[in-house]
């Protein structure tokens, strides 16, 4: 199947529970507790603890419903908005945010996030915390110059990105002209942090096929400089994961801050 025949997140969409239970459940089958779970948790907080990551607003764009990786961020900012591609998405989140009945199990990370802070016995205050710190989950349109619509944000002192324009790009011009219509989001100054998956051409979900920009560290190192950003780490690991239902090799984390101009 070519590239161009595979779906596309942001238009076909997929089943947000299928995504979670196939990327980020805690089933001892899930293949992917190391690239979905535990690195970019350990890679979030370290992040995060270092105090160069602080600020009023947080803006999250991340694929699927996923919320585990902002848990380390609950200290340093006030607001946390997510941004997201699919109404399902965003209705699979607010079950959670609101606790109603039938969302997500969250608690392994919730769990592993509290042990990473040192805290293992403040589970339940995590929770309480990330979702009083979520004011708003808003879908994004990326035909519409303002990505909210009608709906203004407030430039994001952080920006967190989660695999989104690689999951919403079909080549890598494209992938580069969606990172920045979401940089702008971004205060002069600001910094954000990126986890992605390197060499990657798709994903499964529910036994469809999802296309993913392929790109390597080579290629977003040059975005980043190109775009005007500051790299400030940058770190890839092999991937541990034995399945094919998606085919990158690496995970990459990095951080970086926009460059003033004068």
């Amino acid at each position: 199947m070519e590239p161009g025949s595979h779906k596309l997140y942001h238009v076909h969409g997929f089943h947000s529970r299928d995504f979670l239970d196939t990327y980020c459940s805690s089933k001892p089958e899930m293949p992917f507790t190391h690239e979905a779970l535990m690195y970019p948790m350990e890679k979030f907080h370290n992040a995060f603890s270092s105090g160069h990551f602080r600020g009023d607003v947080l803006i999250d764009i991340s694929t699927g419903p996923i919320i585990h990786h902002l848990y380390a961020a609950l200290k340093y900012f006030r607001d946390i908005i997510l941004l997201k591609a699919s109404d399902h998405c965003i209705v699979e989140v607010k079950k959670w945010t609101d606790s109603r009945t039938g969302a997500f199990d969250w608690s392994h990370t919730t769990t592993l996030a509290t042990e990473l802070a040192g805290k293992s016995d403040q589970c339940e205050e995590k929770e309480i915390g990330l979702r009083a710190a979520i004011k708003h989950v808003v879908k994004f349109d990326l035909k519409q110059e303002n990505l909210t619509g009608s709906i203004g944000l407030p430039q994001a002192d952080c920006l967190v990105f989660w695999g989104i324009p690689e999951a919403i790009s079909k080549d890598l011009e494209e992938f580069v002209r969606n990172f920045r219509k979401f940089s702008k989001l971004l205060k002069p100054g600001g910094r954000i942090m990126y986890y992605g998956a390197l060499n990657c051409t798709f994903y499964m979900v529910g036994g469809e096929k999802f296309n993913f920009c392929k790109y390597n560290e080579s290629d977003f190192r040059s975005m980043l400089s190109n775009e005007g950003f500051v790299i400030t780490h940058l770190k890839v690991s092999q991937r541990k994961a034995e399945s094919n239902l998606t085919d990158f090799d690496l995970v990459m984390f990095c951080t970086a801050y926009k460059e003033q101009k004068i």
